[in-house]
C-alpha cells in the first residue's frame, strides 16, 4: 500500500477547503493556534483523540476520518465493511423494506459515488430505454441521469435538473475530497452546454422532475435520505432517493398498472 502525505498535510488540506484559517480551527477545537500549526507543520503528532477532535470540527467524512487516524500512527476508530457483510444483513434488509414500502412509486438506494445499491420494482420508468452500456454494474445514476444516451432524452426540464444535479455534485466533491467524484463531475460537465439554466432558487425545496415514459407525461419530486446515525463508513455514505407523485395525472400511471411489464429488473 503507497504511504499516505502526512496527518499535518492532510488536516490542513481540510481547513483550507472548509474555508477556515488556523485561528478559527483553534478557536472551534478550543486548543492554542500553536498547536494547529504545529501539527500541520508536522512538529507535533496529535493523538488519536486530538485528530478526532479536529475531524469533528472540520466535518471530515467518516471514512477520511480513519485516514487521518492512520496518517498519524493510529488505528481506525470507525468500523469500515462490504454492504455484503454478514453483519450488515438487518441494515440490507431495512433498506429493502424502506424501497418496497415506497412501491408503487420508484425509490432507489446508492452508495457515495452514485452507483446504484438497491432499487424497487418501479425504478424502470428511469432506467427503461436507456443504452445497455449505462445498465453494466455498477449502475452511477448521475451518469445515467445527464448521459445523451441514458434518461436525459426523457427529460421535459432537462436544463433544469442539470442545474441541480451538477452543484449539488460540486458541492459533494468539494466537501469530501473524492477525486473519483471529481472525474464524474467533469464528465457530466462535458455532456451539456455550460449555462443553459439557470441555478435553481434557493427557495425551492424539491425539484421537479418532468419525463415522457411510454406515451405519458410524468412529473416528480424526490427526496434523498441518509442515516447520520450510522457508526459504518459503508453505511453513512448510502443515500436513500424517494420519488413521489407531483400531479393526478402520474399517480393514475402508477396506480392503474401502467408502469408494469418492466423490460430491466434492477439490483433489489
Amino acid at each position: 500500500m503507497m504511504q499516505d502525505r502526512p496527518v499535518g498535510e492532510l488536516l490542513r488540506e481540510w481547513r483550507r477547503r472548509r474555508g477556515l484559517s488556523q485561528l478559527d480551527l483553534a478557536i472551534q477545537a478550543e486548543v492554542s493556534t500553536r498547536h494547529v500549526s504545529f501539527v500541520e507543520t508536522g512538529r507535533t503528532i496529535p493523538s488519536s483523540a486530538m485528530v478526532l477532535r479536529l475531524a469533528e470540527q472540520l466535518g471530515v467524512p467518516l471514512r477520511e476520518r480513519n485516514r487521518l487516524l492512520v496518517a498519524a500512527g493510529h488505528a481506525p476508530v470507525v468500523r469500515e465493511r462490504p454492504l455484503e457483510d454478514p453483519h450488515l444483513a438487518s441494515a440490507r434488509n431495512v433498506l429493502k423494506q424502506i424501497l418496497r414500502g415506497h412501491e408503487p412509486y420508484p425509490a432507489l438506494a446508492v452508495d457515495r459515488r452514485w452507483n446504484l445499491l438497491f432499487a424497487n420494482t418501479a425504478i424502470d420508468v428511469f432506467l427503461e430505454g436507456v443504452d445497455a452500456s449505462l445498465l453494466r454494474p455498477p449502475i452511477n445514476m448521475m451518469r445515467l441521469g445527464l448521459h445523451p444516451n441514458g434518461f436525459a432524452p426523457k427529460l421535459r426540464n432537462h436544463g433544469q435538473v442539470r442545474a441541480y444535479l451538477l452543484p449539488r455534485l460540486a458541492r459533494q466533491v468539494a466537501q469530501t475530497g473524492d477525486p473519483e467524484l471529481s472525474a464524474l463531475y467533469e464528465e457530466l460537465l462535458s455532456y451539456g452546454p455550460e449555462g443553459d439554466q439557470a441555478p435553481p432558487d434557493p427557495a425551492d425545496i424539491a425539484l421537479p422532475i418532468r419525463i415522457c415514459h411510454r406515451g405519458a407525461e410524468l412529473c416528480f419530486i424526490n427526496t434523498v435520505t441518509t442515516f447520520g446515525a450510522a457508526f459504518d463508513v459503508t453505511l453513512e455514505e448510502i443515500a436513500v432517493e424517494a420519488y413521489f407523485p407531483a400531479d393526478d395525472n402520474t399517480v393514475r400511471f402508477f396506480r392503474t398498472g401502467a408502469a408494469t411489464n418492466r423490460v430491466h429488473r434492477p439490483p433489489r
